[in-house]
């Protein structure tokens, strides 16, 4: 599981925040001071920041121009009310990944989130999950070492659950992925490919979220 640490003073924005990508399978610890954020990176390895730049004691510029002084890579994106071009260029000329602006989109903040993992590890969604493995290169899933005899649907589909593992794929977004529009895909035809998903993995947990969608729970 990927762990986040928020750097955010509003605490009901952060309260918010934290059931969100919580939601969506990560270990969030939220901290609502620069000093408290900061220590925290000494007793723990987190996988992302995600920092607002106006906090109490260290503000989330210095912050992380003092973790990549000590040489943590640790991605970041700040999050952030600010507009003016200095301030995001500080940012990026400190060392962070990404800027997402306040208010912002749900989803879009996930995406952005999810895009920096998978470029930065991406051995947490697209090689190996415990025993169930993604070969990039053959274009193939195998689990304990052995090949899956997948169609080129089904290929797809488990491979959008391991992308989203512990999350919740909504329906309308695996019909997209896996039917073109002239295809027309329908929910009969998924949940074929979703028991025969589960006939070759029946040790694996494959949850049907009742009305939303399916979840791969590792």
């Amino acid at each position: 599981m990927n762990k986040i640490l928020l750097l955010e003073d509003d605490i009901l924005l952060g309260e918010t925040l934290v059931d969100l990508l919580e939601d969506e399978g990560f270990d969030v610890k939220h901290y609502p001071n620069g000093q408290d954020a900061l220590d925290a990176t000494f007793d723990n390895k987190f996988s992302l920041y995600i920092l607002d730049i106006n906090v109490p004691q260290i503000d989330g510029l210095t912050l992380l121009k003092e973790l990549r002084e000590a040489n943590d890579n640790t991605p970041a994106i700040y999050l952030t009310s600010h507009q003016e071009k200095d301030k995001l260029m500080q940012g990026f000329e400190n060392g962070c990944d990404d800027f997402i602006k306040k208010p912002f989109d749900n989803d879009e903040l996930i995406v952005r989130i999810s895009s920096i993992l998978k470029r930065v590890h991406p051995t947490s969604r697209n090689n190996c999950l415990d025993k169930l493995c993604h070969d990039e290169v053959h274009k193939r899933i195998l689990y304990d070492n052995e090949e899956l005899d997948l169609s080129q649907k089904e290929y797809k589909l488990l491979l959008l659950l391991m992308e989203h593992v512990n999350s919740t794929v909504p329906k309308e977004l695996i019909l997209d992925e896996l039917w073109s529009s002239n295809e027309g895909g329908s929910e009969g035809a998924l949940r074929v490919y979703i028991n025969r998903i589960k006939q070759l993995l029946p040790d694996v947990t494959i949850q049907n979220v009742r009305a939303v969608g399916y979840k791969l729970v590792l």
